[in-house]
């Protein structure tokens, strides 16, 4: 008996230590397994004692199909990230002026922070624009590596600021857009985004502070960090919502559900702004009017027009103006619909714009747009009156103080 207990004793202490050994490796597998995959998508800060160093061994090399930069080389043509040198600060991160060595002037976007939905948008953006080229959209020349101890991404250099700076900011004190700019604008940021949608790309951050101008005003559609590949045989995508404050789609909000006419109302928020010089959301306004898309959904149904469209455009001193501009905002209108259904197409946004600017006599939908401001009885404003006015969530109404910052959900 005591030998049996003796035998079992030695089998035990042999076995015990060897499956407790066994575990040990497992675990260790496990965790350096689990690191390497963390390490795919995070970007080390500690590459070496010069941080720069081994990012330097990145330039010339290629990702996604476009060039990479050292993080030195950037450092340098933006004098290591001068403040003086910033052209703006968004939801995702800091866009500086630099010049390269080669002579291109560039606008570098520094992502804040290197997390996992930090580099998730570096790739997205990368990835979604690598596969388009349109004159209307901004050009991307390269990035650093994502092993780079900063995500920065690297643009052409847009001289001439922002829709929302020329509406909104110092530059419409000075020299504001004029109407055929204005319809310009309107026509070329719809011909970007119609592209974007044949292509299968939602953008779902549209509105004037990524609407880029150069110096002939030309436009250039910007930031597709929260950009969507979108599958061309699925009517929706669902995701959490992500956007902007005052242009994010209410439909959307409500059902999760993305589509590009999410982009449509978000555009039609963008169209107010044009005839109106109002920004997107404002809280000097009456609590019900805050969003741009409720006071013009208001007016238009009154066929208030001139409490809407900017005086300074030569609202009631030009006809043309004055038909041009009415017609605009009665196309804002159908893209502020609730129901999504409702809402017409960016293709069809972007014929009814041309319609407008070459002065014709037919608008969307084949309406016709009387040469004047058509009265509150006429049959056209009757019509409006009949549509459904979508409104906003009250936590888009309500909770934001400005229309600049991106909306931080979750997953999308």
């Amino acid at each position: 008996m005591t030998a049996g207990r003796t035998h079992l004793k030695l089998i035990l202490g042999t076995a015990i230590p060897g499956g407790a050994f066994t575990l040990a490796i497992c675990l260790a597998i496990i965790i350096m397994w689990r690191r390497k995959k963390r390490n795919s998508y995070f970007p080390s800060r500690n590459l070496s004692s010069d941080p720069s160093s081994t990012a330097d061994l990145e330039d010339g090399s290629v990702l996604f199909g476009v060039p990479v930069f050292s993080y030195s080389q950037l450092e340098e043509a933006t004098n290591n990230f001068d403040s003086a040198k910033e052209l703006g600060d968004g939801g995702f991160g800091t866009v500086y002026y630099g010049k390269l060595r080669d002579g291109r002037e560039v606008a570098v976007k520094r992502l804040y922070e290197n997390n996992y939905k930090r580099v998730q948008q570096f790739m997205n953006e990368i990835e979604i624009l690598t596969r388009l080229r349109h004159k209307n959209l901004v050009l991307l020349y390269g990035c650093t590596s994502h092993r780079c101890r900063e995500l920065l991404l690297v643009y052409e250099y847009i001289s001439n600021g922002t829709v929302a700076d020329h509406l909104h900011g110092d530059r419409a004190k000075t020299s504001p857009l004029t109407w055929p700019v204005r319809i310009k604008i309107a026509i070329e940021t719809a011909s970007a985004l119609a592209y974007l949608h044949k292509t299968d790309v939602i953008h779902r951050d549209v509105k004037t502070n990524n609407i880029l101008l150069d110096g002939n005003f030309c436009v250039k559609v910007a930031d597709f960090g929260l950009s969507r590949l979108f599958p061309n045989d699925v009517s929706h995508v669902s995701t959490a919502p992500q956007g902007t404050p005052g242009y994010l789609d209410p439909d959307y909000h409500q059902c999760y559900q993305l589509t590009d006419k999410s982009d449509v109302y978000s555009f039609g928020v963008v169209l107010i702004e044009l005839v109106s010089s109002m920004p997107a959301v404002d809280i000097c306004r009456h609590r019900h009017e805050i969003n741009l898309a409720n006071l013009a959904k208001s007016r238009i149904q009154k066929g208030a027009f001139n409490e809407l469209i900017d005086p300074c455009l030569g609202f009631e001193s030009d006809p043309t103006v004055e038909r041009m501009t009415t017609c605009v905002a009665e196309l804002a209108f159908r893209c502020l619909q609730l129901e999504k259904e409702m809402r017409p197409s960016m293709e069809d946004v972007l014929v009814a714009l041309k319609d407008i600017q070459g002065d014709q006599t037919e608008g969307f939908d084949g309406l016709k747009i009387a040469k004047s401001p058509p009265s509150p009885e006429s049959e056209h404003v009757v019509l409006l009156k009949n549509s459904k006015v979508p409104v906003s969530p009250v936590s888009v109404t309500d909770q934001w103080a400005s229309s600049r910052s991106t909306t931080p959900n979750t997953s999308g």
